[in-house]
This record gives C-alpha cells, sequence and structure tokens, in this order.
C-alpha cells in the first residue's frame, strides 16, 4: 500500500479498497438509509412481530456484504479521527433475546475499529460486591473516556428485562428504573458521552433454528446453556418486557434501533449504517498540532 498522504481535517473520508487508498467525499459516500428507519421514536410500547425480523428494507445480499465492506473503512477512519481528538465518546448498547447475535455482531461489524481505542464488555449475573451497589455502579464505571468507543454486550437494560420477567424485585422497582435509566444516559450525553442503543431482533422461528445448530454443531455447543430453553419458553413475557424497555428509554438524546437481524447480512450492514450516521454526525477532526511544524527538523 502507498504511504497515506496527510490531508486537512473535514477534506474527506480515507477509505482502503483492496489496498489501494481513495477519498470517499461526503457526496460519494455510501448511503445510510436505515438508521431513520429503524429508530424508535419512543412514548410508547413497541409491538415486535416475527415478520419484521425478516423485512430486509430493500436491499439484497450481494448489495449489503459490499456497503458494509466500505463503510467499514469508513469507520476504521472515523474512530482514529475520534480517538485522535477525544472531545467526545460513544457508547453502544447491543441486547437481544438469546440467540439475537451480540456477539457476532460485535465481531462482524466492531472489528473495524481499532481495539486500542474500542472496549468490549460483556455483563454476566452480577456479582457479590457488584450486588452491594445500586444497579447502575457497574455499568457506569465501565462507561468510555472521550475519544473513545465501548460496546455493551447486554447492559443495565437487564434490570428491566430479566429483573422483570423473573420477578427478582417487585413491579415498583423496575417500573422506577426506565426514569433512572433515561437520566443516566442524560448525564452521559451532557458529558459528550453518545449512547447508541440497538436492539436486534430476531423471530422465534429463527431462535429455534439457532439453538438446534448450537445443540448439534460442536464448534457451537459451547455457546448453548439449557437455561435458555427456559427462556424461550417466556418469550412472550420477554418480548413484552422488550417492548416497554424500547418505547420507554428511546428518547431524542439517546435513541434505541430495532435491527432486523434473522438475516445476519442486514443485521450487519443496519449496525454498520448507525454507527456510521453517528460518527459522521459528531464530525471528528484531527486536532491542530502543539508545534509549528515548518519550525521542526529532524536530524
Amino acid at each position: 500500500m502507498r504511504e497515506r498522504r496527510r490531508r486537512r481535517p473535514g477534506a474527506g473520508v480515507a477509505v482502503a479498497i483492496c489496498g489501494t487508498l481513495a477519498l470517499m467525499k461526503p457526496s460519494n459516500r455510501v448511503r445510510t438509509d436505515l438508521p431513520r428507519k429503524l429508530r424508535v421514536r419512543g412514548g410508547k410500547r413497541v409491538v415486535l412481530h416475527n415478520s419484521a425480523a425478516r423485512h430486509m428494507h430493500g436491499w439484497d445480499e450481494t448489495r449489503a456484504r459490499a456497503a458494509t465492506a466500505l463503510l467499514a473503512a469508513e469507520l476504521g477512519e472515523l474512530q482514529y479521527r475520534l480517538y485522535a481528538e477525544g472531545r467526545s465518546g460513544v457508547l453502544v448498547v447491543l441486547q437481544a433475546i438469546d440467540g439475537g447475535g451480540k456477539d457476532s455482531t460485535t465481531r462482524h461489524v466492531f472489528s473495524a475499529f481499532n481495539p486500542q481505542g474500542c472496549t468490549v464488555r460483556a455483563f454476566k449475573a452480577p456479582s457479590a460486591e457488584e450486588q452491594r451497589h445500586d444497579y447502575l455502579w457497574r455499568v457506569h464505571q465501565h462507561a468510555p473516556p472521550r475519544g473513545e468507543i465501548t460496546v455493551f454486550n447486554r447492559s443495565h437494560y437487564e434490570e428491566v428485562l430479566i429483573a422483570r420477567v423473573d420477578s427478582l424485585v417487585p413491579k415498583r422497582v423496575w417500573q422506577a428504573r426506565y426514569r433512572h435509566i433515561n437520566e443516566f444516559e442524560r448525564m452521559l450525553v451532557e458529558s459528550d458521552i453518545q449512547v447508541v442503543k440497538i436492539f436486534l431482533h430476531i423471530s422465534r422461528a429463527e431462535q429455534r433454528r439457532r439453538f438446534e445448530e448450537r445443540i448439534h454443531d460442536p464448534r457451537k455447543q459451547w455457546k448453548f446453556d439449557p437455561q435458555d430453553l427456559r427462556k424461550r419458553a417466556q418469550w412472550p413475557a420477554y418480548s413484552r418486557a422488550f417492548g416497554d424497555m424500547l418505547g420507554r428509554c428511546s428518547t431524542p438524546l439517546a435513541p434505541w434501533y430495532v435491527v432486523p437481524a434473522d438475516f445476519k447480512w442486514l443485521r450487519d450492514l443496519a449496525v454498520a449504517q448507525i454507527m456510521a450516521a453517528t460518527l459522521r454526525a459528531l464530525a471528528p477532526r484531527f486536532p491542530p498540532p502543539r508545534f509549528d511544524p515548518r519550525r521542526m527538523r529532524v536530524s
């Protein structure tokens, strides 16, 4: 690959294609039509129809894979600028029912980012120490600093999902948490940490197919927990809990996006588009040098 030439910030986005460096001007960027279609407006429970999990929104697999590859290169450049500028951070929340593809999405989309400035944090059942604190304590300490991206694989939203479905706390407790979470996310955004929340929506039939694959494929058996079948039996209760989560916690500052995830190629495209739209809006720029380049000489 030829050496990358220095260009002034804002002149365009560098994109690596087949080892050749091209400059993608804003007018030539990959279109990002999906974020607008998938964004939850909020205010009332979202009804998660099985058919919506397979909606392709006018895309086919060939075009979607090509667009995702182009977006991956742009995402890498945008993250580089975000890290260099150090002005804003991004928290990405991934939620899904079991088998929804959170790990796969992290591998396929967020691998576009340099690990030096992108962290993935998976939240399991809270530890004894975590249970001694308020429920937001364990997630707050993993929120990203300015200049970095953090991906939450599951998150504080488990406190209005499993806590509700399995009656781990009284109804008045989990109902109050919608307000807590909205205020917590408002505080992050007002502290220059953009919050992007992505729900990977799969159909019940697709979950069955993926579970059967995990049971019979030796390479995937490690992913399967027999408890997943108990949770599958709770599908209606989880659908209501997810619907309320989406409706009550999608705000103008921290929106939810419902991504059709039965087709992995469409899921990856949608998540890549959401991330591209988010980072483009932040418009990260390289900071000015702390020295006069004209006066510097390397002996």
